[in-house]
């Protein structure tokens, strides 16, 4: 092999990159040492752009295609470099590779609570978590203003660093929301929309774009969740002497699984006096649902009778009429008579 055929192979015809996992960002082609042959090819895929950088500064970009690495496809290298029209020798640059695809799934939370003001509980303190998706929507000032000059970016990289930027601003939109914690599930939606665009302000300095923001849970703290079951448990009771009878039958219990001295004949006596409660207020409930039913079946009865005289009345002024037959006027008093 000649000296020509050895420098022949040394060349790059073509720069090309395909992903190997779906994490990365920014990926550096490889090829270091070798020159680029004047006229190689560069590959650009969907969803891709190529950064030429020059010495650390940030020359041509390309979006997805096939190009032919001549000087009129690369002016601001050629610039740069201070080429001629007439250059055709090998060179030398850096090649990054930007993913521009969407990024779903990245995660977010409120590392410490967060204090509200609370319509119903005053001042309550709450943590949120949830999922936004990105994608770089200017590869070129992504590069200069967050990426640098790193060989590989991964997106779990990225997350940890955006992660700063989400929480708060996710504090400062709730905060200004005047939502009670007991309706934050169902304003997630309207909260996320709020939250989005504070975001996007941040994001646009860095060339991304937030394409989803969503908030998946609240917690709050453990006398709050508390207090809201005992709501929801009253809310859930129909009727409250039966309520009160399963509190005394819970307490009974209560008191005779604690058996020995004082506390057996404490638990005793209250069981007693908790059974004969218990047994008036069912005595008290039947005789009032016996008095309601007496009371209703009186007045449906009254009522009856008024609704059958007026209908009596009516049959007759339209027997007057003419509308109705003698037949049949006296059919239908005769079935109304039946029913007094």
């Amino acid at each position: 092999m000649g000296l020509f055929d050895f420098i022949k192979n040394e060349l790059v015809e073509v720069i090309d990159w395909i992903e190997d996992d779906r994490d990365t960002v920014i990926h550096k082609w490889p090829h270091d040492k070798d020159n680029i042959k004047y006229g190689a090819n560069l590959i650009v895929r969907e969803a891709q752009t190529a950064l030429f950088v020059n010495e650390g500064v940030l020359a041509d970009t390309f979006e997805p295609g096939r190009f032919e690495l001549v000087t009129a496809n690369m002016p601001l290298l050629t610039s740069l470099k201070n080429w001629d029209k007439g250059f055709k020798s090998p060179f030398k640059v850096d090649v990054y590779y930007v993913s521009t695809r969407q990024f779903t799934g990245l995660k977010w939370g409120t590392p410490n609570p967060i204090i509200l003001r609370d319509p119903e509980f005053k001042q309550v303190r709450v943590k949120a978590f949830g999922v936004y998706f990105i994608r770089v929507k200017h590869p070129d000032l992504f590069f200069r203003e967050f990426a640098g000059t790193a060989r590989t970016l991964k997106i779990q990289e990225l997350e940890e660093k955006l992660r700063e930027l989400v929480s708060p601003k996710f504090a400062e939109a709730i905060a200004n929301a005047n939502v009670s914690v007991m309706d934050m599930v169902a304003n997630y939606t309207e909260l996320g929309d709020r939250i989005a665009p504070l975001l996007q302000a941040d994001f646009d300095a860095f060339g991304l774009e937030l394409t989803k923001f969503q908030i998946s849970s609240t917690s709050l703290p453990k006398e709050v969740e508390e207090f809201y079951d005992k709501m929801t448990n009253m809310n859930m009771v129909g009727d409250m002497n039966k309520f009160q009878q399963f509190q005394t039958a819970q307490a009974i219990e209560n008191a005779s699984n604690n058996p020995g001295g004082a506390g057996e004949g404490l638990g005793m006596g209250m069981g007693f006096g908790m059974a004969q409660t218990m047994m008036q207020q069912q005595q008290q409930m039947q005789q009032q649902q016996a008095n309601e039913a007496q009371n209703q079946n009186t007045a449906n009865t009254t009522q009856s009778k008024e609704d059958i005289m007026k209908l009596l009345k009516d049959l007759g002024e339209l027997k007057t009429a003419g509308i109705l037959t003698d037949e049949e006027f006296d059919a239908k008093k005769k079935e109304l008579l039946a029913k007094l």
